[in-house]
């Protein structure tokens, strides 16, 4: 075990080169949907992103989360170290709390508009592949690592436990954001144990009613019990818009454009946020803040599987009068 975690940079590097390049062998063989930017630009300045966050990472913790939870299990912090528990069960417990924090922690990023300025930047891609899933302002990867920190000296979980989940959600992430064609038997069974590109791909549509969804990056169970899954774009898969309103040019996909994209603009699209929406849109938000009440609304659509479950704020109890107008989003 020591020999393992002693090689994690290593073994982390390899996992994820090899899941990156058997995700872009597939979108080449299988895509789902056409692109529609160059793959050189997107992929180039995508990529670029991820030197300098990783850059910027280093530079700033002087321990990330697999040494914080050696550090843990030598001092005897945190719960699973206090309490003693079975080695087995505190690794797959210790993963399921990291995996439902990210979850949480991916709705906080939606719903506080600060936050949302820097997450936007992930969803203001404009085609929809493996590389999407590597694009994040460094000042939220340094937010992410300073809670994913807290959260590890907190548990005390195993350092394996540390190490296997940061390589799953390096995988399932490139996984999840691949532009692949999996038959939809498959897709619909494998939504159950994983987030699918099918589920992840509705997540970043023009939408705001479906980019304030499906927000679990490894596991899907947390959309479900939570009530944020929606299982297909309204308009599908080949006629859904990726991205967000505000950020529509090639020029927008340059590095240097991204890295000051959450001083631009107002902070719209967020969950929270009501201010563009059309009669339509508010019914729809209605039928959101109301299930917190402990109802579940489901509406069936014309696509395979169209299934809402839509969770949000309480405080509604009687929906806005409808217009009879349709929205597009923000």
């Amino acid at each position: 075990m020591d020999i393992i975690l002693a090689a994690e940079p290593e073994i982390r590097l390899t996992a994820f080169l090899s899941v990156l390049a058997a995700m872009a062998l597939w979108e080449l063989a299988a895509p789902r949907r056409r692109r529609d930017i160059p793959r050189v630009i997107r992929w180039s300045n995508n990529l670029a992103l991820v030197v300098i966050d990783t850059a910027i990472l280093r530079l700033s913790f002087p321990i990330l989360a697999v040494g914080l939870a050696v550090l843990a299990e030598e001092r005897g912090w945190g719960l699973f170290n206090i309490i003693e528990a079975p080695f087995g069960l505190a690794v797959i417990l210790s993963m399921l709390l990291l995996d439902l924090a990210i979850y949480l922690q991916h709705v906080m990023f939606h719903a506080v508009p600060a936050l949302w300025r820097l997450h936007r930047m992930h969803h203001a891609d404009l085609d929809f592949d493996a590389t999407t899933g590597l694009r994040f302002h460094p000042i939220e990867i340094l937010i992410s690592m300073a809670i994913k920190l807290a959260l590890v000296a907190a548990l005390g979980p195993p350092a394996v436990a540390v190490l296997l989940f940061e390589i799953i959600l390096n995988a399932t992430a490139l996984f999840n954001h691949a532009n692949i064609n999996l038959p939809r038997p498959v897709d619909r069974w494998l939504r159950w144990i994983v987030v699918t590109p099918d589920m992840h791909r509705v997540h970043h549509s023009v939408d705001p009613r479906e980019t304030n969804s499906n927000y679990g990056f490894n596991l899907p169970w947390w959309d479900r019990l939570m009530g944020t899954y929606v299982a297909q774009p309204a308009k599908g898969h080949e006629g859904m818009t990726i991205g967000i309103e505000q950020f529509r040019t090639t020029r927008d996909l340059w590095v240097d454009r991204m890295l000051i994209q959450p001083l631009r603009g107002p902070a719209s699209g967020h969950a929270l946020d009501t201010s563009a929406l059309t009669p339509t849109s508010r019914n729809s938000l209605w039928t959101l803040e109301n299930t917190v009440l402990g109802s579940r609304v489901t509406q069936k659509g014309t696509h395979d599987e169209t299934t809402y479950v839509l969770a949000g704020r309480s405080g509604c109890h009687t929906p806005p009068a409808s217009t009879g107008q349709h929205g597009t989003g923000h």
